[in-house]
């Protein structure tokens, strides 16, 4: 069990913090998006005495909120959003954030496999690269369907349109 547990939907323009209700008197509430609002959310989830957040993964849109609040000492766990909108009845981001701190405060959400900062920088570095090898070869193929349209059968003197010119024994 996790007492002192918060729960926050994720948004990609606000995010809904959720904390047990005889915390606060406003034991849901809307934030920003932006990094003044985060640390606003985070100075909020202090003064309630939360010790642990369990976020949404959605998108890219958790990434610097889940930073300000690891900075600030908190216990953070990230549980996919397709999880908690199984739920029957619970369709909106304020529910969201209060079934997840429900759920959490039980015990019953885990938290996904998050890597080492080291071990991200590696993932998207390697993404990244993905990406720009597809784009280039897509410009390759682009610019070879290209000369065939104007009837240029390049393909046919040169192997690889990028300039190596093959062996001919």
């Amino acid at each position: 069990m996790h007492l002192h547990a918060a729960g926050i939907a994720v948004g990609a323009t606000e995010h809904w913090g959720a904390v047990p209700e005889d915390r606060d008197e406003e034991p849901v509430r809307r934030f920003g998006a932006f990094t003044a609002a985060l640390y606003v959310l985070a100075a909020w989830l202090r003064q309630c005495q939360s010790e642990t957040v369990v976020l949404e993964s959605t998108g890219v849109s958790w990434m610097a909120l889940f930073a300000v609040l690891a900075e600030r000492g908190f216990e953070v766990k990230l549980v996919e959003a397709h999880d908690a909108r199984q739920v029957p009845g619970r369709k909106t981001d304020v529910q969201d954030g209060q079934w997840l701190q429900e759920l959490h405060t039980s015990g019953i959400r885990r938290g996904a496999l998050r890597p080492e900062d080291q071990i991200g920088v590696l993932r998207s570095s390697l993404r990244q690269r993905r990406l720009l090898v597809a784009m280039a070869s897509r410009a390759v193929q682009h610019r070879q369907k290209a000369l065939e349209q104007m009837h240029l059968t390049l393909p046919e003197v040169v192997s690889d349109m990028n300039g190596r010119v093959p062996h001919r024994c």
